[in-house]
């Protein structure tokens, strides 16, 4: 019987079946930020247990408030920056050199197809992108994985999620993942790996397929995965051409991790994406979600683009694209944080920055801190966004606060129309997905 992904990656990593359905695996990597790490660290001091596994395969990031905004904040970031010199962790990135986690790590090519890697972030899923098995863990899980390089999960049990169609202009892959948690709800892939396939996830690029599975944890997921293929090993290969005789034989390699034939999925679910409009949520659940006209003349106050949904420097482009020459509504305030500096530094490069500066917004240095109401762009009582994150629960960027989950795209036309407005009027036909320019 032939296997999924994950069911593979698994194979390969399993060091012990303790009993019922519970698989202990090997990691690759752990992924550390300064907002979970720290309790973890401190415990783990506190037992007299201060040590890593593996200070190669351990990389962190001080991402969601830098620059700290206050004593507590700063404390956070000050554990997790003592803690990685004590323990000579040399991939740490503080700020200036720090982006959002989910951006960054790729972006430095800490990812391979057929890795296994736990964070204590619910998006780690982001990197399922790449082949490989990405999740978020909490507390004990993350100490268990730095001290001992170890994770306990369930079975893999995968749902396949077969995308087809074509996409028209002005939907992106965040308006296909968002039609996805509609069709299945927020618990629609509970304990579930989320494979992504089809000749949509097939053209799509790596950010795009980082995009859809950053919020299969929206729908319930363990984590989100897409085939590695070529495009992975494009993406990839400036940091694996000495690894390599070539690109095709990296590509080979990598097939060990493609799903066989004949594997076996515990549900399958079969979505042609050609007549789907822009999509935008418009509750307290990332499953609450109607095309964007429905949802057309929605008043919003703020436009927040960045996070590790879409923050990347297609997402920009696009964005920009539609701004390009025009200013934002006077009725909102809009704010981008380009997700890493090297993101930062390419839309500079390309004018991208002036272009949203031009048009009014507000450029902010590269942080997660807006989408969880914790720096840089946070809602008073009454106040909606419409925003590019993963998250709209109630209060997520500020107590009283409403998230209209959107794509940049729908962000940009909805800051120039003071509303939510519909991509497709700013975007028509002269608008490509991630085009440079």
């Amino acid at each position: 019987m032939g296997k999924t992904i994950a069911e593979k990656i698994f194979d390969a990593h399993t060091v012990d079946k303790p009993g019922g359905d519970i698989v202990v695996i090997n990691l690759d990597a752990v992924f550390c930020h300064e907002i979970t790490t720290p309790i973890a660290i401190n415990d783990l001091v506190a037992r007299g247990k201060d040590r890593v596994f593996d200070r190669s395969k351990i990389k962190a990031v001080i991402d969601h408030v830098t620059p700290a905004k206050d004593s507590k904040t700063a404390l956070q970031g000050k554990t997790l920056r003592d803690w990685a010199k004590r323990h000579e962790i040399k991939d740490f990135f503080d700020i200036g050199r720090n982006g959002v986690c989910h951006a960054i790590f790729p972006e430095k090519g800490f990812v391979r197809p057929g890795y296994t890697i736990i964070m204590g972030d619910s998006h780690t899923c982001t990197h399922g992108a790449f082949g490989a098995f990405a999740a978020g863990v909490g507390t004990t899980d993350l100490e268990v994985g730095i001290l001992k390089g170890v994770c306990a999960f369930k079975k893999p049990f995968s749902m396949k999620v077969e995308i087809s169609g074509t996409l028209g202009a002005g939907v992106y892959a965040k308006d296909v993942i968002l039609s996805i948690i509609k069709t299945i709800g927020v618990n629609g892939a509970t304990d579930r790996v989320m494979e992504f396939s089809g000749p949509v996830v097939d053209h799509m690029t790596m950010e795009e397929r980082m995009t859809l599975c950053n919020m299969a944890v929206e729908a319930g997921a363990t984590s989100g995965i897409c085939p590695p293929d070529r495009v992975t090993v494009d993406y990839l290969w400036r940091f694996i051409k000495d690894d390599y005789s070539s690109k095709d034989a990296a590509f080979e390699a990598f097939m060990a991790f493609a799903p066989d034939a004949d594997a076996v999925y515990a549900d399958t679910l079969k979505i042609d994406v050609t007549t789907l409009s822009p999509q935008v949520t418009f509750g307290f659940k990332p499953d609450q979600v109607r095309s964007v006209a429905e949802m057309a003349g929605t008043p919003i106050d703020q436009v927040y683009i960045g996070s590790c949904t879409n923050g990347r420097i297609e997402d920009l482009r696009i964005a920009a694209q539609i701004l390009k020459g025009k200013t934002i509504s006077p009725d909102v305030r809009a704010i981008v944080s380009p997700a890493t500096p090297e993101i930062f530094s390419m839309a500079l490069e390309e004018g991208l920055i002036k272009t949203f500066m031009d048009a009014g917004f507000c450029v902010t240095n590269p942080t997660c801190g807006a989408c969880l109401g914790m720096s840089n762009g946070i809602l008073a009582p009454g106040e909606a966004c419409a925003s590019t994150t993963n998250r709209n629960f109630n209060g997520r960027m500020g107590k009283g606060g409403m998230v209209h989950l959107m794509s940049p795209a729908t962000a940009a036309a909805s800051a120039i129309a003071g509303k939510i407005a519909n991509s497709e009027i700013f975007c028509e036909k002269s608008c490509d997905r991630g085009i440079k320019g």
